[in-house]
């Protein structure tokens, strides 16, 4: 990510995910803000979206948005009131947010934020109330001080979500951010993807990796951080959270694809996994 410049990847995902909303049925995650926020701009882009060669990019977008949206209905009913969205980009929670005790925070870089509430605007969706803004560049910025000049209350427990950016960030920044949630109250939970070392790849999946990574670093928005399962444990370990849980596509196929008429599942490439860890 680029300082100053809106991110082309963010694009990319909220593209697959309003793919998602039309033409894979039932949804994974049903998202009706998704289309709407995108507009009449971009149908040549959704139309090879739903390609059925797009189609692992669109179930693991769709996915791994539903499973951190599960998590923190689970941290809702245990009392958090407080969803932090950390590199939000065009994520929808906030605008179709069931939970009416939930405070949000979308936290980003300001030319993406920009970026978004124009297009907010373009799609007259309204900006909820319960929405807190957060500028922020998590590699020259600490989240707790970013967050500090919002309205975010640090006493009390919250939940993180972190999708599609961990891959671009470097440890340091990526140490930086856990340790910061890590440090939170009791009950604060984070739930994030990360890209899976290449060299431990299959022979297909390192194609595949290498034609994506070729792609994203194209668009000026290059991977950085890669873990194994066991190095992401000590991460998280090393962090201080109490408990944390994985799950890769086996995992993931078998909470939210079986038997699906038609067919969509995570393929065997593997190139991402999920995890939640909690305080």
């Amino acid at each position: 990510m680029q300082t100053g410049r809106a991110s082309k990847t963010a694009l990319r995902v909220a593209i697959r995910r309003a793919a998602h909303q039309l033409i894979d049925q039932p949804c994974i995650l049903e998202d009706p803000i998704a289309v709407p926020l995108l507009g009449p701009g971009f149908a040549r882009d959704m139309e090879r979206a739903m390609h059925k060669v797009a189609r692992d990019f669109r179930a693991f977008m769709a996915v791994r948005s539903r499973y951190v949206e599960d998590q923190l209905a689970q941290a809702v009913a245990n009392g958090v009131t407080q969803y932090v969205v950390l590199g939000a980009g065009l994520d929808t929670f906030a605008y179709r947010n069931p939970f009416p005790s939930l405070r949000v925070f979308e936290v980003d870089f300001p030319a993406t934020q920009a970026w978004k509430q124009e297009m907010l605007k373009q799609a007259g969706i309204t900006i909820p109330e319960n929405l807190t803004f957060v500028p922020l560049d998590f590699e020259h910025k600490a989240l707790g001080a970013g967050l500090a000049e919002a309205v975010f209350d640090g006493s009390t427990a919250a939940f993180f979500g972190w999708l599609g950016v961990v891959p671009y960030l470097t440890l340091d920044a990526f140490r930086a951010t856990l340790h910061a949630v890590a440090s939170l109250p009791a009950g604060t939970v984070i739930g994030f993807d990360y890209a899976v070392a290449p060299e431990t790849l299959s022979a297909v999946g390192r194609t595949a990796f290498d034609a994506l990574a070729g792609r994203v670093a194209a668009a000026g928005e290059p991977f950085q951080l890669f873990f194994t399962p066991d190095k992401l444990a000590s991460e998280l370990v090393r962090a201080g959270f109490t408990r944390f849980e994985q799950a890769d596509s086996d995992d993931l196929n078998e909470r939210y694809f079986k038997q699906r008429a038609d067919g969509l599942k995570l393929s065997a490439v593997k190139l991402g996994m999920l995890a939640t860890a909690w305080v």
